[in-house]
């Protein structure tokens, strides 16, 4: 099973659901990616970096974008940002796989307490999800 998380830049949000699905699957067999819908430019942003370690989880790396042939090649796509509207994802080869998580963005990377938020949403998030694949097997 292929799992794709995506936000809007790949630089926080999805990297956070990456990072830390990779760290709790037990199940071999499911390989997590993430991406941003939209190519950033930015560098990730250091408190961000900094409060994703306080939680035991490397964010380091460029970010990534989407392609069709990405989001074709995927068994779940789950969108962790209330800033991309599902009807991107309506074409019939993937639209069915879609998930939606509604995390927001943080206004500034600074902003250490609304990181943390965040990254406490993903991570309960990310928990549900696994347990639920487990139940799968």
């Amino acid at each position: 099973m292929k799992i794709l998380f995506v936000c809007k830049y790949n630089r926080f949000r999805s990297r956070i659901a990456e990072v830390y699905f990779k760290k709790i699957n037990r199940n071999k067999k499911i390989k997590v990616s993430s991406a941003g819908l939209i190519k950033g430019y930015l560098p990730l942003d250091r408190n961000q970096v900094r409060n994703a370690k306080e939680f035991g989880l490397n964010i380091l790396g460029k970010p990534r974008t989407t392609s069709m042939e990405m989001l074709r090649n995927q068994d779940l796509i789950i969108i962790i940002a209330d800033d991309i509207p599902k009807t991107i994802f309506n074409k019939n080869w993937y639209k069915d796989k879609v998930i939606i998580w509604k995390i927001p963005d943080v206004k500034e990377g600074r902003d250490v307490e609304g990181n943390r938020k965040i990254i406490r949403a993903i991570l309960k998030k990310v928990d549900e999800l696994n347990k639920k694949l487990e139940g799968r097997r």
